[in-house]
């Protein structure tokens, strides 16, 4: 029995043309006004920006008596630092980088474990920056797909927090076809390790078998994924993650990376 699927989740996305510029015609210069001194940046910031801790963990040290610009010891949470400031966290001198952020598609046979030396995903995309990126969430070597990585530690500890609502969206390989009364039961809700895993959609792909499912849900646990089928007695043979808060592997194959446009990093940035 075929279930009826409005929707292809799994077709390249449309892209509308940039909108066109029109010039403004000109007017009388003015005399700029006198330029105002740099009001700096919010102490808890810059020290989320070197990648020590988020700014909310931030709060909590300044307040400590943990950070020190200048040389002297700063409790005030909305401190601004200017430009030639320096900054001690615990005594180390901070250093904000430039925030980067990678996409990859991740083959099989790599892991987003840093234990796993030879098999880390970080070597696929270690050339992509001298920063020092980190996965965001885990991945294990059977699953493939989207595995984004950065140094931003804010958008690290967002994505990772359980009460994150993002849709993630993955293609389900079983090794039988999944009966459409089994569909169902995921659809309405099934208890895995006592906890109840709520599904935003699940359905054939449309002119594959049976066995490839189509499954969007919230958690970031992957492992509830594999969990769902397994309880009700299937093995899932492949896992491939192919959204992950609006990104899209649309273009990128497999094993290649690349780097986020900035209307993509603030649409991660504003998604909740």
């Amino acid at each position: 029995m075929n279930r009826p699927n409005n929707k292809n989740k799994f077709s390249k996305p449309a892209f509308s043309k940039d909108a066109k510029r029109f010039s403004k015609p000109a007017t009388p210069k003015k005399s700029a006004p006198a330029k105002a001194k740099d009001d700096g940046v919010r102490l808890n910031k810059y020290i989320s920006n070197s990648g020590v801790c988020s700014r909310r963990d931030a709060d909590l040290y300044i307040s400590s008596g943990n950070v020190t610009v200048n040389g002297k010891i700063v409790t005030e949470l909305g401190f601004k630092v200017q430009p030639n400031d320096k900054v001690y966290f615990d005594g180390v001198l901070l250093n904000p980088e430039k925030k980067v952020y990678v996409l990859l598609n991740k083959p099989k046979g790599f892991s987003s474990t840093e234990d796993d030396r030879e098999t880390n995903a970080y070597h696929l995309v270690r050339n992509a920056s001298t920063a020092k990126l980190k996965p965001v969430g885990r991945m294990d070597k059977t699953t493939v797909g989207l595995l984004l990585y950065t140094n931003d530690n804010e958008i690290i500890q967002k994505f990772t927090n359980a009460a994150q609502h993002s849709p993630k969206l993955y293609q389900v390989s079983l090794d039988k076809n999944l009966k459409f009364e089994d569909l169902e039961k995921i659809e309405k809700g099934m208890y895995v390790n006592d906890h109840r895993v709520w599904v935003d959609e699940i359905s054939y792909i449309n002119n594959q078998p049976k066995s490839e499912v189509g499954i969007q849900l919230k958690t970031s646990n992957i492992k509830v994924v594999r969990a769902l089928f397994e309880k009700l007695g299937y093995d899932v043979i492949k896992l491939d993650r192919v959204a992950f808060a609006g990104l899209t592997k649309w273009g990128l194959t497999r094993g290649q990376w690349r780097f986020l446009t900035e209307q993509e990093i603030i649409n991660l940035k504003n998604c909740r």
